[in-house]
């Protein structure tokens, strides 16, 4: 087993990874950076591969790697990881943030088999998105300081432990940027794509005006259903709940876009499985489609466009 306290300075030092500025066309970030704090467009510097050169690059492979998934039929689940899950995969309950991710420390070290299993599935087969930026992973003197510590909050430098630890491996073929998904689920190339296709939003709501009309606004018109998930708890109740909300996607569904916190590992890599078919992430972006953008407490970086701020035009 790897030595988890040196893995986050092999990770950039020796896997052929760098921070850059993520730069992806006709993305305006500004408003978001107005209404938030300053140190927010930290977040625009992220973790790249030495393989890519450009937040564009990464996007182009997101969408090959969908297309790919829908045309071959394959599993590919793409999933994100940010300050809850890194919470969640230290046994902390400031997990619960925004939604009610674990009941309890001890429900959470029941579930992490699982979660580590299925962590290792997406390594394998999916993409995954796990936010790092120089404030959630930052060197000093040599060594890296857990920033968040103080706050009881967990760093992406000890999320990279965490898969250390547990075998996961982090590399150039399953590494992308969180905010990847959100430019890509926001783009005229995404909906333009899933023109006539059928989505299933697994999802504890759905509006399906609401949903036609964000497709609309690109004129794509996919046939979407709807399989409905809990809003509490997916993550150390999905054991429970599984059969029953696999049931509720149609078996001829192209793609999910899955709304469940940090269950979502669980639930896009289960599915994915289950239909081999892509599963992606999309949390903040379904709120958008379904007009409740204020469940995520306003605008999320890399989600709106130059041309209009509701993040709907195309890009």
């Amino acid at each position: 087993m790897a030595n988890p306290t040196s893995f986050p300075e092999r990770t950039i030092e020796d896997r052929g990874f760098r921070f850059d500025r993520l730069i992806i066309q006709d993305v305006d970030n500004t408003p978001v950076i107005r209404i938030n704090a300053q140190d927010i467009v930290e977040q625009e510097i992220c973790l790249f591969h030495e393989s890519m050169r450009s937040g564009d690059e990464y996007i182009d492979r997101l969408h090959a790697f969908i297309r790919a998934g829908m045309e071959k039929r394959k599993p590919s689940p793409v999933v994100r990881f940010a300050d809850g899950e890194y919470a969640f995969y230290r046994c902390s309950l400031h997990c619960n943030g925004l939604y009610r991710q674990a009941e309890s420390e001890e429900a959470i070290r029941k579930a992490m088999p699982l979660h580590v299993e299925t962590f290792q599935m997406l390594a394998e087969r999916g993409l995954m998105a796990p936010l790092i930026f120089p404030g959630n992973f930052r060197m000093k003197k040599g060594l890296f300081s857990f920033l968040c510590r103080s706050k009881g909050e967990a760093s992406a430098a000890e999320f990279l432990e965490f898969l250390s630890c547990n075998d996961v491996p982090l590399t150039g073929e399953n590494y992308l940027p969180f905010y990847v998904i959100y430019a890509y689920l926001t783009s005229k190339t995404f909906a333009d794509f899933m023109d006539g296709r059928k989505i299933c939003v697994v999802n504890s709501t759905f509006s399906r005006d609401s949903c036609t009309r964000w497709f609309l606004a690109f004129s794509s018109r996919p046939i979407i259903t709807f399989a409905e998930i809990p809003a509490s708890y997916v993550a150390t109740r999905w054991m429970s709940m599984k059969e029953e909300v696999l049931g509720r996607i149609p078996p001829d569904t192209d793609l999910c876009l899955v709304g469940a916190g940090a269950g979502a590992l669980l639930v896009c890599v289960d599915a994915a499985l289950r239909f081999s078919i892509p599963a992606i992430d999309a949390g903040h972006v379904l709120n958008m489609m379904n007009d409740h953008e204020a469940k995520s407490k306003g605008p999320r970086m890399f989600t709106l466009r130059k041309s209009d701020m509701s993040g709907r035009s195309p890009s």
